[in-house]
């Protein structure tokens, strides 16, 4: 009768990991993550989650007669703001699988 005791004390705890997991993904989610490109002429913005909400361009970044530079930039602008979001994202939500061996996180 007693593990009965110590496996309801430990689902509680179980709960409060997970509605804490919650809060942290919500909140991390509500973030901004910027990047931008070399010599600022790209910039981009995303949510914790991974959804870009905003992407700025420079005029002097638009040359027509060199369309790949452009590409360069918006990609250098995007790789480093979703860098940025998964630094975060480890931070965070890497204590909960800290020496847990959980494919994909």
């Amino acid at each position: 009768m007693r593990n009965m005791g110590n496996m309801g004390n430990m689902m509680k705890q179980m709960r409060q990991m997970q509605k804490k997991m919650a809060e942290d993904q919500a909140n991390l989610n509500a973030q901004s993550f910027t990047g931008t490109s070399p010599d600022d002429l790209v910039q981009a913005t995303f949510t914790g989650d991974r959804k870009m909400t905003d992407l700025k361009i420079k005029p002097e970044a638009i040359d027509p007669d060199d369309p790949d530079m452009l590409a360069d930039l918006v990609l250098a602008a995007v790789n480093e703001a979703i860098a940025k979001v998964d630094e975060s994202t480890q931070q965070t939500m890497g204590k909960y699988t800290q020496g847990l061996n959980i494919p994909g996180m």
